[in-house]
């Protein structure tokens, strides 16, 4: 028997659960030689990326008392950032299993949001193996990383997001004797694939003519080989530049969320992605090699804007490393 799919109402309630606590991030206009772009700049959320809002819905969605013995998550980065926030806003205790090769910049900033980090291993199968051992011992609630119903929910709001501010700047650009198309294509990156499930979900419901696909590295092609399998598989290695997005395996739940919504799912370079994020920067755009995958995409024509309608292309973070920034900025003078 398959999940249930994420449905339009539940993203609708994350929403009102997220209000006034996720920023509602701009759609900005991005001319490419080959069209016209949108981004979806969540590298401006709070924490830098998109996780706040599966983090605050999940806990949000939580008996009070359940999350009185405070949370524990595992996480690269972004949704260790995103449930340290969160707990600290709930007033309650985060244990936060980081991978020992983590971006000091994440690391620092979970720590700064208040949660006690632990670090281990450098895969999702360790960092979850610990996880539970500290649920077991300790007590709590588990703040699943992606593969979540309510983590899945809060994403989807960024998908509501882009639909009503495309319908916003059709309406403005309109009145400016500028036209704006119908959303044709809409560019998710993918990590356990929490993002693209909810964005896929709620654009499927609200414009079901649009093409979603998925991005993710050509090194952790965890969903593509999935998708070609039939089922989730578990990768025996990844190995990116993009370490949001290097997750072994997808969650039982994205995955079937990816296999009934979403068109395809395409692989990119590291080489694409360190020029994107480039690209970005050069634009005063801060983003994260994982945020960028959706624009490495275009860039490299793997993926070419929508010739009738509009392109989105969502930048799902913004917490770069500087020390490698500065690297690739001395490399590419």
């Amino acid at each position: 028997m398959n999940p249930s799919l994420v449905g339009l109402d539940e993203i609708r309630a994350a929403a009102v659960r997220i209000r006034g606590v996720a920023r509602r991030t701009p759609l900005l206009d991005a001319p490419l030689a080959s069209g016209r772009v949108w981004l979806k700049a969540e590298s401006l959320q709070r924490v830098g990326a998109f996780k706040l809002r599966g983090a605050y819905n999940f806990l949000a969605s939580c008996e009070p008392s359940a999350l009185s013995g405070g949370v524990v998550t595992y996480s690269s980065g972004n949704h260790a950032q995103a449930v340290a926030w969160s707990a600290r806003a709930f007033g309650v205790p985060a244990t936060v299993v980081m991978p020992t090769d983590a971006p000091p910049v994440k690391r620092e900033a979970t720590i700064g949001y208040g949660a006690r980090v632990e670090e281990v291993g450098t895969t999702t199968v360790e960092r979850r193996a610990r996880a539970e051992e500290l649920l077991s011992e300790r007590g709590g609630v588990m703040v699943p990383p992606f593969d979540h119903p309510a983590i899945i929910a809060g994403q989807g709001t960024a998908g509501i997001e882009i639909h009503d501010q495309m319908g916003e700047e059709r309406i403005r650009r309109a009145d400016s004797g500028s036209a704006v198309g119908s959303l044709s294509l809409v560019l998710v990156p993918i990590g356990g694939g929490g993002l693209l499930a909810g964005v896929a979900a709620a654009i499927r419901a609200l414009s079901p003519e649009t093409r979603i696909i998925g991005v993710e590295p050509e090194g952790a092609p965890k969903m593509r080989r999935s998708l070609e399998a039939g089922a989730p598989v578990t990768l025996d290695q990844v190995s990116t530049i993009a370490d949001g997005l290097k997750p072994v395996r997808p969650g039982d739940l994205t995955f079937e969320h990816v296999r009934q919504l979403v068109d395809d799912v395409v692989l990119v370079d590291d080489d694409s992605i360190r020029r994107a994020v480039l690209w970005c920067y050069d634009r005063r755009l801060v983003v994260e090699p994982s945020g960028a995958a959706t624009v490495a995409a275009l860039l490299s024509g793997l993926v070419t804007p929508a010739p009738a309608g509009e392109t989105c292309a969502l930048l799902s973070g913004g917490n770069l490393d500087p020390q490698l920034m500065a690297t690739w900025l001395e490399q590419a003078s």
